[in-house]
């Protein structure tokens, strides 16, 4: 049992009714005191985030960049995180951004094929790269005849 100020000890007191309103007027009195401190602190704290995020001064400057991240904050408070459309999103940005890669590569096995095209007509075998010692079209250059790729 929990013993508040002004509660009478053994219960059968006829002051007890009036003692336990005046701790029950206190208790409320101090959770009010509290709840008003607590609700400054986050007033306070909240003034404190404004000022180290600046968001009236990024909106400003930029205001279209801070409306795809508010869109973006939203999507994922929202739950869209854990969605099918997320899922085709991320799959698209990985490919995106396999894309130089990929493009690089099938440069540089073109740029070989066409080296050993042209060591074939030409008569002589370039010196394969360092590059790309090891590799079937490197071995293709070094034998001067061009081969077709194999699967």
């Amino acid at each position: 049992m929990a013993n508040y100020p002004g509660a009478s000890g053994d219960g059968n007191s006829p002051g007890r009714e009036r003692g336990s309103d005046a701790g029950f007027g206190q208790r409320v009195d101090q959770i009010g005191s509290e709840a008003q401190q607590l609700f400054s602190d986050a007033r306070g704290a909240v003034e404190d985030l404004g000022q180290t995020l600046d968001l009236r001064g990024r909106v400003e400057r930029n205001p279209y960049g801070m409306m795809v991240a508010a869109l973006g904050v939203g999507y994922v408070l929202g739950g869209g995180l854990f969605t099918p459309l997320t899922a085709r999103i991320l799959r698209l940005g990985v490919r995106l951004a396999a894309l130089p890669f990929v493009k690089d590569e099938l440069l540089g096995m073109a740029e070989t094929a066409f080296q050993g095209y042209q060591a074939g007509r030409s008569g002589f075998a370039p010196s394969p790269s360092p590059a790309r010692e090891g590799s079937a079209a490197a071995d293709a250059n070094a034998a001067g005849t061009p081969r077709p790729p194999s699967y």
